[in-house]
């Protein structure tokens, strides 16, 4: 069934007064790495960053992130969004939390659920985000501007999540080449979604930058960015979020696999561009000459140079 049951019936109990209070949707990565959960936290205070919210937790032998002798898992929310779902006359927000695991001494650390990541492709529930930051907080980073821009295409199926949307029941549509950057009811299946998503991100703040439809039909692209730094994740994950909520209340289901249908139809990425200081700065003065691969011997300048040497190291 669609999220939104009755959507009549939804509108009189939106309009209803929440006296003042304040409703937040904190959010967080599962168990599978991929899948998104949420609970809603209501507040008397008002808010103006993550660090006005609570810690809070949940039971994680639910999410197959703990075992169930030893459950829970805290959530400290480390983002901060306007939710486009409850926005009735109210400002209310969404919570991208990270993900710890008490200590007996009263402290937390970063949840840790598969101690080799690599044996899951780098596809976990762990949290990953305090080592980025770390990283990005780095004074030798942080002084680069680290951009990215991040392009995020997913695939609309119908609710047997067998058929992709516009797709023929049990059938193929035509060969691809129409549906890219498409318009009209016999190429473009799911754009009502794709518009949704887009105005919902614009509402929550996620750095949302383009929309359009994608080579395989009833598959779209947004792009996120350009964002700085650990923003980049954020705002995907986010932005993720979002769309998975949209296609609840449209009654149909989203991925983001890499390759949903087998064969000669195209697969579901999320493009990465990167860019520094340095690469963009046009008057970097910076020469180099490799001593192997293809340039070399070439004396290449520039942010060129910069890339060559970064990518061979």
């Amino acid at each position: 069934m669609a999220g939104s049951l009755r959507p009549e019936l939804n509108r009189e109990f939106e309009e209803l007064s929440q006296n003042k209070r304040i409703l937040v949707e904190y959010v967080w990565i599962g168990g599978h790495g991929t899948d998104l959960r949420c609970k809603t936290k209501v507040m008397d205070k008002p808010i103006s960053g993550p660090e006005d919210l609570p810690i809070w937790n949940y039971d994680g032998s639910s999410t197959k992130q703990a075992p169930g002798h030893d459950s829970e898992v805290l959530l400290k929310p480390v983002a901060l969004f306007k939710d486009p779902f409850r926005n009735h006359g109210n400002v209310n927000y969404i919570a991208l939390c990270a993900t710890y695991k008490p200590e007996e001494d009263g402290g937390m650390s970063p949840l840790t659920v598969t101690e080799d990541i690599t044996t899951q492709g780098g596809v976990t529930g762990n949290n990953t985000r305090d080592a980025a930051l770390a990283i990005f907080e780095n004074p030798v980073v942080k002084e680069q501007e680290m951009w990215f821009g991040l392009e995020q295409e997913y695939t609309l199926f119908d609710k047997d999540k067998v058929t992709p949307l516009g797709w023929p029941r049990g059938g193929f549509p035509g060969p691809q080449g129409p549906y890219y950057c498409s318009a009209g009811v016999d190429n473009a299946y799911g754009r009502d979604i794709a518009e949704a998503h887009l105005r919902a991100c614009l509402y929550a703040g996620v750095k949302i930058s383009g929309i359009n439809a994608e080579v395989m039909p009833g598959q779209w692209e947004y792009q996120v960015g350009p964002c700085t730094g650990i923003d980049s994740g954020d705002h995907l994950i986010v932005s993720r979020y979002l769309m998975y909520r949209v296609c609840e209340k449209f009654g149909v289901y989203v991925t983001f696999e890499p390759k949903p249908i087998k064969g000669d139809w195209n697969g579901a990425g999320c493009h990465a561009n990167f860019s520094s200081k340095d690469f963009r700065d046009p008057k970097l003065d910076f020469t180099y000459t490799p001593d192997n691969g293809p340039y070399k011997g070439q004396e290449l300048k520039g942010a060129w140079g910069k890339m060559i040497e970064a990518l061979e190291k």
